[in-house]
C-alpha cells in the first residue's frame, strides 16, 4: 500500500512538473508560430554583413566595412512586426545604431500605448499571451550609452514553470546568433546581467 502510495505521489509530482507554465497554445498562437517558422531568421539578418532590415538579406557588397553590419535583432523585431500590421519603432524613424534600446524605450512611451502596446508584468504574463495568439516582445535596455541593448520575439511554448523559471519564454530572435526558437536565457546571454530580472515584455493584439 506504501509503494502505491509513494507511485501515486511520484506521478503526481510529475504531471504537476511537466504541466504547462502558461495556458495552453491556442489555434491562432500556432497559426502564428507557423509564421515565425517563415522568417528564415537561421539564415537572414546574419550578424556581420549590412542587411536589407525589411528582408534581412544582404544588400552590401561581401567586402563592406562600414556601420550597422552586426546584430540585427532590432531590424528583426520591427520587420516582423510590419508583416503583422504592428508599429514598433523602426527606420527611416531611427537609424539602425542603438535601436534595440531606442525600441524598448518606445515601447515605454505613450506613443506605443496609443497604438495598442502594453507593458506586461513578468515573464509569465508575456509566454501566456503570446500562447494565446498576440505579439509579444522581450527587451533589454543597455545601461551603458554606447552599448547596444537587446531584443527578441516570444514564442508560443507548452514549456513548465520550472522550465520557465529557469530559463525564461521562449524566443525567435536575430542577434549575435540567430534562432528559430530559444529560450530568454540563451538568446540575451551576451547581456549576462539581463535575466531574469531586467527583461521588458510588451504585448500587442493581432
Amino acid at each position: 500500500m506504501k509503494i502505491a502510495s509513494f507511485i501515486l505521489f511520484l506521478i503526481i509530482s510529475f504531471n504537476t512538473w511537466a504541466a504547462p507554465c502558461c495556458g495552453p497554445v491556442t489555434e491562432a498562437a500556432s497559426k502564428l508560430e507557423k509564421f515565425y517558422d517563415q522568417t528564415n531568421v537561421e539564415s537572414l539578418w546574419l550578424n556581420g554583413i549590412h542587411v536589407n532590415w525589411k528582408t534581412g538579406e544582404s544588400d552590401k557588397p561581401a567586402d563592406y566595412q562600414g556601420p550597422d553590419r552586426y546584430s540585427h535583432c532590432s531590424t528583426f523585431v520591427a520587420s516582423i512586426s510590419m508583416q503583422l500590421g504592428v508599429y514598433v519603432l523602426r527606420p527611416p524613424e531611427h537609424p539602425e545604431t542603438f535601436l534595440a534600446s531606442a525600441q524598448s524605450r518606445w515601447l515605454l512611451s505613450d506613443n506605443a500605448i496609443k497604438v495598442g502596446w502594453a507593458k506586461l508584468p513578468d515573464m509569465k504574463e508575456a509566454q501566456s499571451q503570446a500562447n494565446t495568439g498576440k505579439l509579444v516582445i522581450a527587451a533589454f535596455i543597455s545601461p551603458v550609452e554606447f552599448k547596444p541593448g537587446h531584443i527578441a520575439i516570444v514564442r508560443p511554448s507548452s514549456k513548465s514553470t520550472e522550465e520557465l523559471n529557469a530559463e525564461g519564454p521562449e524566443i525567435i530572435q536575430a542577434g549575435k546568433y540567430n534562432y528559430n526558437s530559444t529560450n530568454v536565457s540563451t538568446g540575451f546571454g551576451n547581456h549576462p546581467d539581463a535575466f531574469p530580472n531586467e527583461i521588458l515584455y510588451f504585448s500587442h493584439q493581432l
